[in-house]
């Protein structure tokens, strides 16, 4: 009897001892060691995964550890665990709201623990979720495509860049369905290179290849060559292309910068086009789409004496990590606001025009107009308030292509461009004043604004990576992002202090074409929603609009304060 109390004491002081001592029961190792081994009989019996409860239980035990202990090298184990039993469960429960579980833990890794190896396999989880359960290969692209800018040395980075390409040919195939009734089209032929279009400077020229279609594209710079009397040349090869017999096929333009643009059938499917080069400093090429061309943007030196083109300093940056709703504004300070530079000259560009609407409602309401008449009353205020020349890319009721927008603000060497537009939603309820400026797009909705924006189709969201790296190395964004928010602030302030109250919908980011190139600070307002009753009748008023301008004018003015604050010390 002795001995077996001493047995029991024993016992229990060695239970005791492991709780006081190592407290090996709690650690977040063994509990982690613990949900595996629960997590693994569940997958090991086919009877216990029908059942809904025992999948909660293993969750609910995954869960209470970065709960508990969230700062442990196991939370983040423990959320990438729960993320994937959810996902597991959606195979035998069918319920959507599964699937949404899966993608919120996922999120929450990614968002808590965007340090840790695994963030990057939880972003890549939440891409797969779209596509083979959710079956949204745009949204899908989306969420692959914020992997590739926030994680770009994750291991995860060749499973997503094939997701990519994949998805790239899912997106396009299942478009070109669509406009042909159900059929691929043949894409046999060659694409006709139907024009080539430029606009100069001594230090800047945008150069437009027109085309039939999309062509393979790769670009060369040659150095200067003395002995056959050969300048710089950059020149571009067009596969499966051919040279129209209409075309100009040697253009040229001797501004300083480009001495000519030359076109010529290279081989029997390849097209070369030439720029001769006189003077540069760095380019860029990229597509647009819906007709299709190829854009060629090259800068040249700034000669002494000159105005600066750009109240930003060109430098490498490293891509940015997430491309979302912005709360406030980039903090840093740009060389815009060390240097205190003049704001001197507006672009102010009425979206649309022409042949092209815009988006429109009954009774004669178009977009094309009411941006227009917004742009007419805001250049004189501003000429007025800030001493400065404001410009707009039209006056009149004429169509101007995306390109020549940005391009004539870079010729007319602009401090601000400014694109004012009407927005839509098919939800009738949906109200309120945004501001964009350039950069890739993360969600549904601003997605599907730029396409609309674009005068594209959602296909393209696949073909925009190919300029993504331009886009997180335009030195821009900061300025950008500051002048989105001092005139969203402006336009809302100014409007709310009336008593046409108006809803702010925020700062975001989108890839929208007309913005693409710009050099200097640049953004993209919408002042509303033509298919809301209270704002369509509101955008009806030309009383209102031209309080929409004087909330432009406080915004613009707000900003170009903000530089001379910088400046002066304030």
């Amino acid at each position: 009897m002795r001995s077996f109390l001493i047995l029991t004491i024993l016992s229990l002081f060695l239970i005791g001892g492991t709780d006081a001592y190592g407290k090996k029961a709690t650690e977040p190792k063994t509990l982690l060691k613990q949900a595996d081994a629960r997590r693994h009989a569940l997958y090991s019996s086919s009877s216990k995964m029908k059942y809904r409860h025992n999948w909660i239980n293993c969750i609910n035990a995954y869960e209470s550890i970065y709960k508990r202990f969230p700062k442990s090298d196991q939370a983040p184990w423990s959320l990438y665990k729960v993320g994937g039993l959810y996902t597991k469960l959606y195979g035998y429960s069918g319920m959507e709201k599964d699937l949404d579980t899966a993608i919120e833990k996922y999120r929450k890794l990614v968002k808590t623990y965007e340090k840790h190896s695994l963030a990057d396999d939880a972003q890549y989880r939440i891409g797969k979720i779209y596509y083979q359960y959710k079956k949204s290969p745009t949204q899908a692209y989306v969420e692959f495509l914020k992997g590739d800018i926030t994680f770009p040395n994750g291991d995860m980075q060749p499973k997503t860049q094939k997701m990519l390409n994949e998805l790239s040919l899912v997106i396009r195939s299942r478009e070109i369905k669509k406009k042909n009734g159900g059929k691929v089209p043949s894409s046999k032929g060659l694409a006709l290179v139907k024009n080539i279009r430029h606009w100069s400077t001594p230090t800047y020229t945008r150069v437009v290849i027109d085309l039939e279609k999309p062509v393979k594209y790769s670009a060369h710079l040659l150095k200067k060559d003395p002995k056959y009397k050969k300048p710089r040349r950059l020149y571009l090869d067009l596969e499966k292309a051919r040279v129209g017999s209409e075309i100009e096929t040697s253009i040229p333009i001797k501004d300083g910068l480009l001495q000519r643009a030359r076109a010529g059938q290279y081989s029997s499917q390849r097209v070369r086009v030439v720029l001769d080069i006189d003077n540069i400093s760095r380019h860029k090429i990229f597509p647009l789409y819906d007709p299709y061309r190829i854009v060629v943007d090259v800068r040249g030196a700034e000669k002494k004496g000159e105005k600066a083109t750009s109240p930003t300093v060109v430098k490498k940056r490293t891509p940015r990590r997430g491309v979302r709703k912005q709360k406030k504004p980039d903090e840093s300070i740009s060389l815009a606001r060390q240097l205190g530079l003049n704001v001197k000259t507006i672009v102010i560009d009425p979206g649309h025009g022409g042949k092209d609407p815009g988006t429109f409602a009954k009774g004669g309401l178009r977009e094309k107009n009411i941006v227009l008449q917004i742009a007419k009353a805001l250049k004189p205020k501003l000429e007025k308030r800030l001493g400065c020349e404001v410009i707009l890319t039209r006056n009149r009721d004429v169509f101007l292509s995306l390109e020549k927008r940005t391009a004539f603000a870079n010729v007319k060497k602009a401090d601000l461009f400014i694109s004012l537009h009407v927005n839509a939603n098919g939800a009738k309820g949906v109200h309120g004043i945004e501001t964009y400026f350039l950069n890739m797009a993360t969600d549904k909705r601003a997605v599907m604004l730029a396409a609309a924006e674009n005068a594209t189709s959602e296909k393209n969201i696949s073909d925009l990576q190919k300029i993504l790296n331009e886009l997180m190395l335009n030195t821009k964004i900061t300025e950008s992002s500051k002048l989105a928010h001092e005139v969203q602030g402006g336009i809302t302030g100014h409007m709310n202090k009336s008593r046409r109250k108006v809803k702010s919908l925020g700062v975001k980011q989108a890839p929208f074409y007309v913005l693409i190139g710009a050099e200097m600070p640049a953004v993209l307002v919408e002042v509303g929603f033509i298919t809301n009753s209270t704002e369509r009748r509101r955008l009806r008023d030309s009383e209102y609009l031209r309080s929409l301008a004087d909330g432009l004018v406080v915004g613009i003015d707000g900003y170009v304060k903000g530089i001379d604050l910088a400046y002066t010390g304030g």
